[in-house]
């Protein structure tokens, strides 16, 4: 099953179930891709616009960039229930004697490494996606400024749950080095990112209340 191309009923129903996928990664993927087809529906109600002439180069770029990260965020979604069929397998192997732990316990490392990378991934995605919002909030269409609001919060929420489909795989994963490299290279993001939307959704609740 393409988790990617069901019903939205479907996917939730499917989501619902205990099936393990699609998860919490699947979810925030889905979000995010929500999230920035909203920021591309404000660039389709801006670009032409007269009001907005001088932004009209930076709206098609944005649209442009919206459009690849949505498609990103789509592939995602099947990615990562892909990638967590290694790590649900590895969890049923058997440890009656050492060496069974042993080759459990290294084939679980490697799964938990596949496991983590669409988490990681979504929140690099998404924090590309919010910098866009952060644009057309001054650039977009006043008369979807609460779509802008609308996608960062969808936005933000992507990337804090792909954040924490990362921290439960780093938990257990004992390549310190490893661990580091990714707190390294995300956390910046995150700590950036929240700061962001919420910069954001509050120039549009200025907006619409003005």
């Amino acid at each position: 099953m393409k988790y990617a191309e069901v019903t939205c009923t479907k996917f939730v129903d499917e989501t619902f179930s205990k099936a393990p996928v699609p998860g919490g990664g699947g979810v925030a993927s889905l979000v995010g891709a929500l999230g920035v087809a909203l920021g591309g529906m404000v660039c389709n109600l801006t670009t032409g616009k007269k009001k907005y002439a001088q932004y009209e180069e930076d709206i098609q770029r944005i649209m442009k960039e919206a459009e690849g990260l949505k498609q990103t965020m789509m592939g995602m979604i099947d990615q990562d229930a892909e990638n967590f069929l290694p790590l649900s397998k590895a969890y049923g192997l058997p440890t009656s004697t050492e060496e069974e732990k042993q080759y459990k316990e290294e084939t679980m490392q490697a799964a938990l490494k596949v496991a983590i990378q669409v988490p990681v991934d979504i929140v690099k995605v998404s924090y590309q996606a919010i910098k866009l919002h952060q644009e057309l909030a001054d650039k977009g269409s006043k008369l979807a400024i609460s779509d802008v609001g609308c996608g960062v919060l969808c936005l933000k929420g992507a990337m804090m749950s792909g954040w924490l489909n990362v921290v439960i795989n780093l938990s257990s994963i004992h390549d310190e080095a490893y661990v580091s490299q990714i707190k390294d290279e995300l956390l910046p993001m995150l700590e950036e990112g929240q700061k962001i939307c919420d910069e954001v959704y509050e120039k549009v609740l200025n907006i619409l209340n003005s």
